[in-house]
């Protein structure tokens, strides 16, 4: 029997946003050990997507609700400077397929963890199993390579891709109780993490872009910007609305994956056993912990998630 359009629209969308995903760590990997400081990819990443949806700034506004300052300070920065900036930053120490792992494959605990503290949320049985794994699976990923003296200095891109996940699954937790849609969130976070982010990079003395053809200056910024910045946000907010977020959030299981095969196809990173079995129960643990499993049977009113 065909799958309805909506569905099948669907989920082509949640699996783009996936390889999206995926794709920032091998882009960002290969371009911050090559030719690119970790700043300019910032640069990149913000001021362009700034110019071009500035005239839905003017028409959403810019400001954030009125909560506590902590929080928006969060909605203001948390996505839009500070994730990008220290995951990117990570992945010029440690290989993408770690950053795979330990970055968005993280994601489900941190939120989760953020969710307990801030609002008292406790997950059910299946998902706390689920994120046990996870947390087992980064620690295969992580602190095996660590003691054993796997690659030298890549602990420090561990603990970067470990913060960068917290800092957006606090995110996560406050978006979801501001009542702002996804595309008013990503509107008011480009606008405040580039006013931000824009003169300190400057001052930084970090953007001459020397080791960088213009030929390679435009594809980061059409990958950076509008292709992972910009695309995979409405990618993923309309997946969440044709099969919703439950089943949206089981795809990322496939994140971690495909950054590793990635990195093993295209950079030519080295995949042992064990990291690929930390990997793949990394994303056992997010498919649990999406709660895909569990969620209301079909025509039942769901929970949304941006």
């Amino acid at each position: 029997m065909p799958l309805p359009a909506h569905r099948t629209l669907g989920l082509l969308a949640a699996a783009a946003t996936v390889t999206i995903w995926a794709s920032f760590m091998l882009v960002t990997r290969f371009a911050v050990t090559s030719s690119f400081t970790v700043e300019e990819l910032l640069f990149l990443r913000l001021v362009p997507g700034a110019l071009v949806l500035a005239p839905l700034m003017w028409k959403l506004g810019v400001l954030p609700p009125a909560v506590s300052w902590t929080r928006r300070l969060f909605l203001m920065f948390g996505a839009s400077a500070v994730f990008p900036y220290v995951v990117s930053r990570g992945l010029a120490y440690a290989p993408a397929s770690d950053g795979g792992a330990l970055a968005p494959g993280m994601l489900p605990f941190w939120t989760a963890l953020a969710a307990w503290a801030l609002m008292g949320e406790v997950p059910g049985p299946r998902r706390r199993l689920g994120l046990a794994m996870i947390l087992a699976g980064a620690m295969i990923v992580s602190l095996w390579q660590i003691v054993a003296g796997a690659q030298d200095g890549a602990w420090r891109g561990h603990l970067m891709f470990l913060a960068g996940s917290g800092c957006w699954g606090i995110y996560t937790v406050v978006f979801r109780q501001s009542g702002l849609s996804a595309l008013h969130a990503m509107v008011i976070g480009l606008f405040w993490g580039t006013l931000l982010a824009a003169p300190l990079l400057l001052a930084s003395g970090e953007l001459s872009f020397a080791g960088a053809s213009w030929g390679g200056i435009i594809w980061m910024i059409v990958m950076q910007s509008f292709v992972i910045g910009i695309l995979a946000m409405f990618l993923f907010g309309y997946a969440v609305g044709q099969l919703g977020a439950a089943e949206t959030a089981a795809f990322g299981a496939l994140t971690p994956i495909l950054a590793l095969l990635g990195g093993a196809a295209f950079l030519g990173e080295e995949v042992t056993p064990l990291k690929a079995f930390g990997v793949c129960l990394v994303a056992a643990g997010v498919f649990l912990a999406s709660g895909v499993l569990s969620r209301r049977p079909a025509g039942a009113a769901g929970p949304s998630a941006g």
